[in-house]
């Protein structure tokens, strides 16, 4: 079938006049199935329309966003495969200095808040033509929102943007929804009926089984208000209990959601990931270098989306919901095939999963039923008692893709969910795994190790990592092999003080770990963690929680897990004098630095010019 349409010359070739859908991206073209525009697109040609793909225009010159012409039905608008400002921004704020979603890495193709940007541009140029947004950015700020960049509370997406619809979640289902309505005559503004979908109105009289959450105004004057919408909003993201949500904004505007739209069947899994992709990028990119995130899915495997793990710094729960779904044996099998197909493939199957890669069914028989629990996690503060943790379908699945010709080693790259793996009874699938699909570390994500710190991650506690820590160690002395644990920790998330940060250094000492990276708590938007940020508040209880907002103590948290790091020396000392630690500053086997030694005179004079100088710039900047 080959790439779709990316300009005139392509649509003549097809002998297409006018497209139904132009695709306005902020990512490179890439036609796999780990795109999401690519599956949108790909879908919304089975089912017979005409797509195009504008990629990166250039968001200040009007003419970028004509060039496939005026479509017939409407604007489809993503911002990338990531939030435009976490693509573009260090927590620190700093600017990241490339951009794996655009050719030759290259970073600056986009935007700031890019489905905002490009949303202004089209109704710029065409004033009447059907808007809908969708892809992980307007997912996640599809209500209301905290917006960690400009520290500010932000109204839905839908508005800024001046867009008609939002398809937030997966959207393939009502994507597909929106244009059959519009194919047949029906008025964008009258398109308020499609489960998956948010829309604004003035008249809410004919809602059925509504919940009126706070006013934006409200919500800005006061953040518990905030905390408390998000947790209703929280409550309904389930598509067989969660209610019409409706928010209220100034002169008499109102931001609808409807529920999320049903879980995909197997066969629409399949159905989905089984069309006709190209699985690269577009080859005009060739020239430019390519685009660097292709390497690393090109030899990878989807086999499940949605997570019941219920992380709270996590958007998952707001994005793909609870409720897993999966792919069939056959058609992984058959897409692991086209792999073994490729020239460049070289025996490697880099992944099979997902959000969770050993989470391939629901939690429990009733969800497919009667939905997730409101008031209740699967997996937190222990796991739940109707849990089914069963890796026997998963297991049965790698087995068979190791058994395929040209396949040499089948790796899960994928978060492994430890808590659940000790849940299962049958230890089958953890020998295997420890056996066939470690390629010498095993990542794991703790994420901390202080239980009060884990609650508010909504993470197992420290005694259930330690027991699998022990389990993962005895079976690799089992299997004869030395493989390892590499543990992902995050700094400064809410409820963490300088003394929660200093028990996880005394771990990391006692366990001999020097993590190489670490990640200090990003607030993404619609995230539990990210609201008891703004606010102070967990929105679970409306219990305070500290939060670590000054950048410096947030450095020091962050040293603190690499304290062995020369360059960290000063942070970690200046933390532990602060917390009355000095207990940990010394000579004996439990303390993480040496008494500074007195420097030379040398050393003296360099670090007293460098502060002079330091000084010096932040005086004039003051001026300034």
């Amino acid at each position: 079938m080959g790439f779709l349409p990316i300009s005139r010359e392509d649509m003549e070739q097809m002998g297409c006049e006018q497209l139904d859908f132009v695709y306005v991206i902020g990512d490179a073209y890439v036609d796999h199935p780990s795109f999401g525009h690519a599956i949108i697109s790909r879908v919304l040609v089975a089912h017979g329309y005409t797509v195009g793909i504008i990629s990166q225009p250039d968001w200040k010159d009007e003419k970028s966003i004509t060039l496939l012409g005026r479509p017939r039905l409407g604007f489809l608008i993503s911002g990338g495969n990531m939030d435009s400002m976490v693509n573009h921004y260090y927590v620190s704020g700093k600017h990241r200095q490339t951009d794996a979603y655009t050719p030759g890495g290259r970073m600056g193709r986009r935007p700031d808040h890019a489905t905002v940007v490009y949303g202004n541009l089209i109704r710029r140029v065409y004033k009447d033509v059907p808007v809908i947004i969708g892809g992980i950015e307007a997912s996640l700020r599809r209500m209301a929102h905290y917006d960690y960049w400009s520290d500010s509370f932000k109204r839905s997406i839908l508005l800024d943007s001046q867009a008609d619809l939002i398809s937030y979640g997966m959207g393939e289902k009502s994507v597909v929804e929106i244009a059959d309505a519009l194919a047949n005559g029906i008025a964008v503004r009258d398109i308020t009926f499609v489960p998956g979908s948010v829309y604004k109105t003035k008249d809410i009289t004919g809602i059925y089984d509504e919940l009126l959450l706070p006013s934006y105004e409200a919500m800005k004057a006061d953040s518990r208000e905030y905390a408390r919408s998000f947790n209703l909003q929280y409550q309904n993201t389930d598509p067989f209990t969660g209610k019409t949500l409706i928010e209220p904004y100034p002169n008499g505007v109102y931001v609808v959601q409807n529920p999320p739209q049903p879980p995909l069947t197997m066969q629409e899994m399949d159905d989905v990931y089984d069309l006709p992709y190209m699985r690269t990028y577009h080859p005009s990119y060739e020239q430019q270098g390519g685009v660097p995130a292709i390497e690393e899915i090109q030899f990878s495997l989807i086999s499940n989306r949605g997570c019941f793990g219920g992380c709270n710094f996590c958007a998952l729960t707001f994005h793909q919901g609870r409720i897993v779904q999966t792919r069939s044996h056959e058609s992984l099998l058959r897409e692991a095939k086209m792999m073994t197909a490729d020239k460049e493939f070289k025996g490697y199957i880099h992944d099979v999963g997902g959000p969770t890669a050993n989470f391939r069914h629901p939690s429990c028989d009733k969800q497919m039923r009667q939905g997730v629990c409101k008031n209740r996690q699967c997996l937190f503060p222990k796991p739940c008692p109707n849990l089914q943790a069963d890796h026997r379908d998963y297991l049965k699945l790698l087995r068979s893709l190791r058994a395929l010709p040209g396949v040499k080693k089948v790796f899960i790259r994928s978060g492994i969910r430890f808590d659940y793996l000790l849940a299962d009874p049958d230890d089958t699938f953890f020998q295997e795994l420890v056996e066939h699909h470690v390629s010498g570390q095993l990542k794991v994500a703790p994420e901390h190790i202080c239980d009060s710190v884990l609650s508010r991650m909504g993470k197992p506690s420290r005694a259930v990592y330690e027991r699998f820590v022990k389990k993962y160690n005895k079976m690799n002395e089992k299997l004869g092999k030395k493989q390892f644990l590499v543990p992902y920790l995050m700094s400064s998330h809410p409820g963490s003080t300088l003394k929660e940060a200093i028990e996880l250094a005394e771990y990391l000492r006692d366990t001999g770990h020097m993590p190489e990276q670490v990640q200090d708590f990003y607030p993404t938007p619609s995230t539990m963690s990210t609201v008891m940020y703004y606010t102070g508040i967990d929105p679970r209880n409306g219990q305070k929680v500290y939060v670590c907002r000054n950048p410096h103590e947030k450095a020091m948290q962050r040293a603190l897990i690499q304290y062995r790091k020369p360059g960290n020396y000063e942070l970690v000392k200046e933390a532990l004098c602060k917390a009355g630690r000095q207990d940990l500053i010394g000579f004996g086997p439990k303390c993480l630095i040496r008494p500074e030694e007195r420097p030379s005179r040398k050393k003296a004079d360099e670090t007293s010019k460098s502060v002079r100088k330091k000084t010096i710039r932040n005086v004039h900047k003051r001026k300034e």
